[in-house]
């Protein structure tokens, strides 16, 4: 156990020294091109990075170094990690429709070799599952939005993806909903697309806080030290594949709209 716990203590050492040599500003590239975009970011407390790429996660360390690789069914979404796992959120249907037309799922893989290890069903999100995060116990499942709605939605699970409750948020309409999250600072973080793209937030219990003309909708995660990570993604035409990167941000930087 003692030696278990030294080299745990290491590896979280190295983690960090890894961050702070990353500085304010800087570019963390996930080096290959993936079949589909960039659909989000997550971190691990360890050192490490998971990107998700429609059809492939990769887990990196902050200095863009792969480390692993695999395929997985279309949609793969944004996800988080939490407990040794990587929490993913799917959709086998179809995006931004009415109820009865998406196929929602959690897809769990192990942090370490990126094995799937669990797949549970949230049919409660009826407009597609396109993003996940954590707080306290609970997983909050984010996704699609037809374009006739003027609120988005948050539905929250318990460790075992057991569904407790759907949440409404206040936003007006978001292009398609919404497509990252992220808890963090007591806060959570959505990024949408639309023109202009919109980050917004909110408190625990999703009252709006900030609406901002900010492009997190490929990413938004936080290192070790608190700060956050933002995600980008750009096409490799000729072979009609896609490359990431995550940059060091801040969120919430320009005027608040609300």
């Amino acid at each position: 156990m003692i030696i278990i716990m030294h080299g745990v203590a290491l590896a979280l050492a190295a983690a960090a020294a890894a961050n702070d040599a990353l500085t304010d500003g800087a570019t963390i590239e996930c080096p290959g091109a993936y079949g589909g975009h960039l659909q989000g970011i997550a971190t691990d407390g360890a050192g490490a990075i998971y990107w998700s790429f429609t059809v492939h996660i990769v887990k990196t360390d902050t200095q863009g170094t792969v480390l692993k690789v695999v395929e997985a069914p279309s949609h793969q979404g944004d996800l988080v990690c939490h407990d040794g796992r990587v929490y993913v959120a799917v959709n086998l249907g179809k995006f931004n429709r009415e109820p009865g037309e998406a196929d929602s799922w959690v897809y769990v893989y192990d942090t370490d070799n990126l094995a799937l290890v669990a797949k549970h069903e949230v049919q409660e999100v009826v407009h597609g599952a396109g993003g996940i995060t954590y707080r306290d116990g609970h997983f909050y499942v984010i996704g699609g939005l037809p374009d006739n709605y003027q609120e988005n939605y948050v539905y929250e699970y318990d460790t075992d993806i057991h569904f407790i409750k759907r949440h409404v948020v206040n936003s007006g309409h978001t292009h398609l909903g919404i497509q990252t999250a992220c808890y963090a600072d007591g806060c959570f973080w959505f990024g949408c697309y639309g023109s202009p793209r919109l980050l917004l937030k909110t408190d625990e219990s999703f009252r709006m806080l900030g609406r901002y003309e900010e492009d997190w909708s490929y990413g938004v995660a936080v290192l070790e030290d608190g700060r956050f990570l933002r995600g980008t993604t750009t096409p490799v035409k000729e072979i009609r594949q896609w490359r990431g990167a995550a940059a060091i941000d801040t969120p919430g930087k320009t005027r608040n709209q609300l």
